[in-house]
């Protein structure tokens, strides 16, 4: 039986404001493993194969700059996780809220390893 939280709508945004910073930290943290994927990769499977694939300190800056402003996009999904909370979670239940956080948490760590991966799928398709 789901309990109810009764927290009242500042409360709800409260508690998702909480998190945010968790929310952030994960995305960087996924974006720092999966470039470091993404190189090797690349380094190992691309490059024998493909003279123009290089990794030179313009493509991390121009990759770092275009993953921060993924992480704001992000962010702005993060927000709708607040409506989605006020405006769907009709019994006020902790574990709508923790589980509309967890899916919303783990789809977006988890978007950042499509680069690598599609590159490796690239690698299959192209040179393999």
């Amino acid at each position: 039986m789901k309990e109810n939280s009764n927290l009242t709508r500042s409360q709800i945004k409260d508690w998702w404001v909480e998190r945010r910073l968790n929310y952030n930290i994960g995305l960087i943290i996924s974006g720092f493993i999966a470039f470091i994927l993404y190189v090797f990769v690349g380094v190992n499977f691309i490059m024998p194969y493909d003279e123009e694939f290089d990794i030179t300190l313009f493509t991390i800056v121009f990759q770092g700059i275009g993953y921060l402003i993924m992480i704001v996009f992000a962010n702005l999904f993060y927000s709708l996780g607040v409506t989605e909370d006020l405006n769907h979670n009709k019994e006020n239940t902790d574990d709508f809220r923790k589980n509309l956080f967890n899916l919303g948490f783990w789809f977006s760590v988890s978007l950042p390893f499509l680069a690598p991966l599609w590159l490796l799928i690239s690698y299959f398709l192209n040179f393999y």
